[in-house]
């Protein structure tokens, strides 16, 4: 499928591949599949085959879609920790590898444990520090940069408190801090907003939103809720049982398209200025949620 614009609804393993790159994109996928081992005896389970998607610096997209359909699967792709069955990805035209510092990863907020002395301020200097081999050194610099993303990010005020001590709203500004402090050209999003209240949830968002419009980084954002991002976005990914539809939000957040993408009638209401979606079928039970598979825990 072409990341230019949303086209009917098609079994994933009808995708087109081999299109040229794209040089003036941030992240490049072409003709990428994903397979889901199913244990001994059994075959694989396609996630989704035949992606092409280009995703311009300073652009915003939402990807969305039950669990299991492989939309962690995807960042964990991109991170260089999942390969994929077929296909390539590329960052600003290189091939994607892991470790790669042009990728800012912010994960979902879980709590640190009570008992971590580890202050605010070095879990975002980690961002910095954490891909150099041997003891942390500061370099020249990476004080003021540690320093800036605090203020950035209104985490100054609390940047030497012991990040045990900290709410769940302050902990997470510390992750989306760490993945900024590197200035990367591509944020990765895996549910970020998930376990914050609505405050902390607009105070989020406004940050991932300021850097991609001051500083050009291309957002790819995976939410099981669209309605907190929903004036922020470009374009949605929405994937849905080996299917997936790209487009606009208006193009893609449709009654019928909806409805084509899963094979059994979705309506999409409108309620004053959010979205709700009803009728989406449950997800396999025998697959585990995407999210259990924490890109962070690979070896």
């Amino acid at each position: 499928m072409s990341a230019t614009g949303a086209r009917p609804a098609r079994p994933a393993s009808a995708g087109e591949n081999g299109s040229a790159f794209d040089d003036a994109a941030v992240l490049t996928i072409r003709g990428a599949a994903l397979h889901r081992p199913q244990g001994r005896g059994r075959d694989d389970r396609e996630l989704w085959s035949g992606l092409d998607l280009d995703v311009a610096p300073g652009e915003f997209i939402a990807v969305l879609g039950p669990s299991g359909s492989g939309k962690t699967t995807l960042l964990r792709s991109i991170l260089g920790l999942q390969p994929l069955s077929a296909g390539s990805i590329r960052i600003e035209s290189r091939p994607v590898q892991r470790g790669d510092r042009r990728i800012g990863y912010i994960p979902q907020q879980r709590p640190f444990a009570a008992h971590t002395s580890m202050r605010a301020r070095d879990v975002v200097a980690l961002g910095v520090q954490g891909p150099r081999f041997g003891p942390p050194i500061a370099r020249r610099g990476d004080r003021e940069r540690v320093d800036a993303v605090l203020r950035d990010v209104g985490a100054a005020h609390f940047a030497d408190r012991r990040v045990g001590d900290l709410s769940g709203g302050e902990q997470q500004r510390l992750r989306v801090g760490q993945a900024l402090v590197d200035r990367p050209s591509l944020l990765l999003c895996d549910e970020p907003l998930s376990n914050l209240d609505l405050a902390n949830q607009q105070g989020v968002t406004d940050i991932i939103d300021r850097q991609r419009r001051e500083h050009g980084a291309a957002v790819l954002f995976v939410t099981h809720d669209i309605n907190p991002i929903l004036g922020r976005v470009d374009r949605i990914l929405y994937i849905a049982g080996g299917r997936f539809m790209l487009g606009t939000p208006d193009e893609v957040l449709q009654t019928r398209v909806l409805t084509d993408l899963y094979g059994a009638p979705v309506f999409v209401l409108r309620a004053g200025d959010r979205l709700v979606v009803v009728g989406i079928p449950d997800a396999e039970p025998h697959h585990a949620h995407d999210h259990d598979d924490d890109p962070r825990s690979a070896a």
